[in-house]
């Protein structure tokens, strides 16, 4: 088991942010000090606008702009150098740790080059600013005129994004080519054949009541043309770039090691998503630990259905027989809100808060749904909106039903949805704690959730449980592949064996996630090490309590401070154990 350091939630953003801002000037002594929480809200109002543009227009991503943020974040940076942390409270020391993780995240991938790929094989900045614009909500015409205005504002934006890959290029900082594959046709599917098809379109679908005709068909031809004319050839350039320069000049090597500095980025990226002080190689060690362990409950469920053959051969026999994929989205989609509704039904049992934001069911994006991940969780970012859990409905010959379980339970409750909207209720919390997402954490608690279904009387049927340890197997095997292919010399193909020969997942959700993780480093990590954090301070309160553990009380522990690094939440734990056993 792996155990963090109890002040490295603290510490860790603020030992980064001496490597980072050793350079730059500090403070002025005569500038007047500032309470804590004060400070606090002002570097976070700051970080904020750095990474924000006027209502009417997008944010500035030239070179000469992004280099003068990262001066900018360093100066912020020094700031919070300049605070005695014995002089904070409990809940300060942890706004300390946060702000200090998230400022030397944005300064090291700036650091590391990270803004000149600015995607993964999955998606990148085109869907992410297609998407923006989709869930804008318009209702005043002001509203409507600066949308127009960010319209109008695309072709620059998307410009400097090809120019900074370009600069990539140039560098030998780039995706690595394989990983790449088809990814174009993410970019030409916003190439819509009229506007009102288009994406960009959608927030003007509905009038709202306070707007006139003849000024609702002035915004909608207005947006119209700008789509013709801005929008359509915006990204039909960047699909040229993609095609004509970027695909054919791309990297060849997979690893993050072979990029510049790329050992130093490898253990910065580790160290950001696990928030644990590891090496590469000691968490490959401990995936391989777990995929032993794992490998062997897998072969008791395959034991105890009588199945004769080979490991290998139960795995072909669950990608191959039709018996476990949906014969259409809808019953995928189904079947998901289903199991939704199951799990609402036993939150009561666990949890003695629940969110207010509800949550719906919907499938993946068809623009992205080919290269893109099994489900994920999209986060409400309004108080007047749900959030959602996507379900991805492309090749349904690859979606097998005794999956979904586990899917469900990690993105939707007692997952994703439940501790980020959780979070976000917590109004008593400072924003930039209430919006703050960590992957140790939050992966973690997605991964817990799944092993929480079995206490939640789900995976009955064989199948189903068998379908939860190989995405348990998944999350451990994770730790195998990333750190094989990014700091020990594996290639694709062995990661892709590996992982195959260990999960029944389908080919094509196995070849998708390894290409996830090569173009996405050390991310995957978080999933397994976060939850086995979270499992080990379970058992440790079970031991210590005894009787007098209570699981509601346990995860309101867990969930009550938001998204925190793992010694945050070892802190947090520990704390509530000498309290509960002092009355």
């Amino acid at each position: 088991m792996l155990k963090a350091h109890p002040l490295l939630g603290v510490l860790m953003g603020v030992t980064l942010l001496a490597s980072c801002a050793s350079n730059t000037p500090p403070p002025s002594a005569t500038t007047t000090p500032l309470s804590f929480s004060a400070l606090a809200a002002d570097i976070w109002q700051t970080e904020q606008a750095l990474g924000r543009a006027q209502p009417d227009t997008l944010l500035d991503m030239s070179l000469p702009a992004l280099a003068q943020r990262q001066q900018q974040r360093l100066a912020l940076q020094q700031r919070l150098l300049a605070v005695d942390l014995t002089t904070l409270t409990e809940q300060e020391q942890i706004d300390h740790a946060i702000l200090a993780y998230r400022l030397a995240d944005d300064i090291d991938q700036y650091r590391f080059l990270s803004h000149l790929t600015p995607l993964t094989s999955e998606s990148g900045f085109h869907t992410t600013l297609a998407f923006s614009f989709q869930r804008s909500a318009l209702r005043q015409p002001e509203e409507f005129q600066h949308y127009l205005a960010r319209l109008a504002a695309v072709p620059r934006y998307m410009e400097q994004q090809t120019a900074l890959m370009r600069e990539g290029l140039a560098q030998g900082v780039t995706q690595p080519k394989v990983v790449l594959a088809g990814f174009e046709q993410s970019i030409i599917s916003y190439v819509a054949t009229t506007p009102e098809q288009s994406v960009f379109f959608q927030p003007l679908q509905r009038k709202p009541d306070n707007i006139d005709d003849a000024q609702w068909q002035q915004f909608r031809d207005q947006a119209a043309e700008l789509i013709r004319t801005h929008i359509n050839p915006a990204y039909q350039a960047f699909y040229t770039f993609m095609v004509q320069e970027y695909l054919p000049n791309a990297r060849e090597d997979i690893a993050a090691s072979s990029l510049p500095n790329g050992a130093a980025f490898y253990q910065n990226r580790l160290e950001h998503y696990t928030t644990l002080t590891l090496t590469p190689l000691q968490v490959h060690q401990t995936g391989l630990a777990e995929v032993k362990r794992i490998r062997a409950e897998m072969q008791n469920v395959i034991d105890s259905l009588g199945y004769a053959g080979s490991f290998a051969e139960f795995i072909q026999f669950l990608r191959t027989d039709p018996q476990f994929y949906p014969t259409s989205a809808d019953e995928l989609l189904r079947y998901a809100a289903w199991l939704s509704k199951r799990a609402d039904a036993q939150l009561p049992r666990f949890f003695n808060l629940l969110p207010r934001t509800p949550y719906g069911v919907v499938e993946v994006p068809a623009e992205i749904a080919p290269k893109y991940t099994t489900g994920r969780y999209a986060g409400a970012n309004r108080d007047d909106q749900a959030g959602y859990y996507w379900v991805n409905t492309y090749a349904l010959n690859r979606r097998p039903l005794y999956e979904m379980e586990a899917l469900t339970l990690h993105e939707a409750v007692p997952g994703h949805h439940l501790q980020i909207s959780l979070a976000r209720e917590q109004g008593e919390l400072a924003d930039f704690r209430r919006s703050f997402y960590t992957s140790a954490f939050g992966e973690g608690w997605g991964l817990y959730a799944e092993y929480l279904g079995l206490e939640m009387g789900f995976y009955q049927d064989p199948y189903s449980n068998f379908g939860r340890l190989t995405y348990e197997m998944w999350r451990a095997a994770r730790l195998v592949v990333d750190t094989g292919m990014h700091s020990m010399g594996w290639t694709r193909q062995q990661a892709i064996d590996f992982l195959a020969e260990n999960t029944a997942l389908s080919m094509h959700n196995v070849q998708t996630e390894i290409d996830r993780y090569i173009s996405w480093p050390a991310q995957a990590l978080s999933y397994k090490l976060g939850e086995l954090t979270i499992k080990r301070l379970r058992q440790e309160a079970e031991a210590q309590l005894g009787e007098r553990f209570d699981i509601r009380e346990f995860h309101a522990v867990v969930l009550g401070n938001g998204s925190v690094p793992l010694a945050v939440l070892e802190q947090q734990v520990n704390r509530y154990i000498i309290d509960k056993l002092a009355r």
